[in-house]
């Protein structure tokens, strides 16, 4: 199973928060891939702290990253739509994880639950 990491996931491994390595650890000595988008690596990259730069870098390179296309972009932008229909505002950059790992079929890990409400997703419980 092909796991995307969302960006709340990444800084915890990062500053070593909620038991996160351990929980990334099992998932691929079970055979899981982890993977991210270039939008996950971005909000990362906008918070990294001077410290973090070189365990930053070599962690997120070890990440298959998805790019963001044309298709990624339509799909975003009508999972927004639909939710705004239904009354929820989400945040686009959320509705362009959330495409990715629809498009991926990933199931997504993040601690922000509340903003992935799509239908389709699937996400991956973290707690241990």
């Amino acid at each position: 199973m092909k796991v995307l990491l969302d960006t709340t996931v990444l800084i915890d491994v990062f500053r070593g928060r909620n038991n996160r390595r351990a929980i990334l650890e099992r998932l691929v000595s079970e055979g899981h891939e982890l993977c991210t988008s270039a939008l996950n690596v971005a909000e990362v990259y906008a918070g990294i702290r001077g410290s973090e730069e070189k365990e930053t870098e070599t962690f997120l390179e070890a990440l298959e990253c998805f790019s963001i296309g044309k298709s990624t972009g339509k799909l975003a932008g009508l999972l927004k739509n639909e939710s705004a229909r239904k009354g929820k505002t989400l945040a686009l950059a959320d509705t362009i994880v959330a495409a990715v790992a629809l498009e991926q079929n990933s199931v997504l890990a993040t601690d922000n639950v509340k903003d992935f409400t799509m239908a389709r997703l699937t996400l991956y419980d973290l707690r241990p």
